[in-house]
């Protein structure tokens, strides 16, 4: 009986790695710009999810969780140490699809979403973290600062910050009357908005 709930655990835990392999290494992408160390991260986030999922199996939102734990490994990392980005060709590489978004180009200006993405290479790992989980995982800015372990004031004004440089590096003028929050690059699918960002 003890072998027929581990394999069925070790189904379950299968199935969830298929489901949120792909956004965790958008999102792992999105925010430590290198492609190989994305896809380490996300190994290392699986790992921990595998020996705690026992218990993260009960969670409401596993993905969440899940979600948490890989930024966490992105931004610790990239505190630790500083390295060479070379330029990737996005598209071959980014497991996302280019979109034409009306509400980003109201935010921004007229622009192509591929030039918008490839410019958050030049942004702060933290900038880009918010940006990722704001606008491509599709979270509040209360999910956002509980993922980081911040305050929401502080995710806006990061986000902020990160909207600003972009325009500068776009060379745009905001849009007249735009709302930044408008901004939406990215998965569709996004984050059900009662969905907690961390608690299981």
């Amino acid at each position: 009986m003890r072998l027929a709930g581990r394999e069925q655990m070790r189904e379950e835990f299968e199935r969830f790695v298929a489901s949120s392999a792909d956004d965790l290494l958008r999102t792992g992408y999105l925010v430590v710009w290198d492609l190989p160390e994305a896809e380490d991260l996300v190994q290392e986030c699986l790992s921990r999810i595998a020996r705690r999922w026992p218990r993260v199996r009960s969670m409401e939102y596993p993905a969440a969780y899940a979600r948490r734990i890989l930024v966490n490994l992105a931004l610790d990392g990239a505190k630790r140490h500083r390295h060479h980005r070379s330029e990737l060709d996005l598209w071959d590489r980014l497991p996302a699809e280019e979109r034409h978004d009306e509400s980003a180009e109201r935010a921004l200006g007229a622009v192509e979403t591929s030039g918008l993405i490839v410019a958050l290479e030049k942004l702060a790992p933290r900038q880009r973290a918010v940006l990722a989980l704001r606008y491509f995982d599709d979270l509040s800015e209360v999910q956002v600062a509980e993922v980081l372990g911040c305050s929401v004031g502080n995710v806006k004004s990061t986000k902020s910050r990160a909207l600003e440089r972009l325009r500068q590096l776009l060379a745009l003028t905001p849009a007249e009357g735009n709302d930044l929050d408008a901004l939406q690059i990215g998965n569709s699918k996004g984050a059900n908005e009662n969905e907690p960002a961390i608690r299981g």
